[in-house]
């Protein structure tokens, strides 16, 4: 019983980061619900043996992540709705940043895994690859593509809007 108490904590105390984690990869919110929601549900059961469970529970969002983006799952549709723009030259802002986010989107999901737990989560490479499961080099190494695809993106984007 009291590791349920603990595990409800934990929930309570990290959904919400968790949840920004799980909308950065996916890039919806509804997904990212989701996301977060069945990675809790496998953490559950493995619980009384986690000894990290903040980078447990990254890991296990991001191996659910790949494996739906392997399956090329899709349980939303997209909306006609737009959401709200901010004022006083806000929109200018938020097209850099929803420019940036789509071609966040069109990395390969381990190199948005990768600059997600990097730059957004602010982790160290260390704990980057314990997280994914893989080397330091492998991190760094899908760091520097990722960076110089969104490089690229940058330049043509740039060139278009000439």
């Amino acid at each position: 019983m009291a590791d349920r108490a603990i595990y409800q904590e934990f929930v309570q105390a990290r959904s919400d980061r968790l949840l920004r984690t799980a909308y950065l990869l996916t890039r919806d919110w509804a997904l990212a619900e989701d996301l977060l929601q069945e990675s809790l549900a496998k953490v559950w059961f493995a619980w009384p043996g986690v000894e990290d469970p903040e980078a447990y529970v990254r890991r296990v969002l991001v191996t659910t992540y790949t494996s739906w983006w392997r399956r090329k799952w899709r349980r939303e549709l997209p909306s006609d709705d737009l959401p709200d723009t901010p004022v006083d030259g806000g929109a200018e802002r938020a097209g850099d940043r929803e420019s940036l986010w789509r071609a966040v989107g069109r990395l390969p999901a381990r190199q948005r895994a990768v600059i997600v737990l990097r730059f957004y989560e602010d982790l160290p490479v260390a704990e980057v690859a314990r997280t994914l499961g893989c080397g330091t080099g492998t991190v760094k190494s899908q760091t520097a593509k990722a960076l110089a695809k969104l490089r690229v993106d940058e330049s043509i984007l740039e060139e278009v809007s000439r």
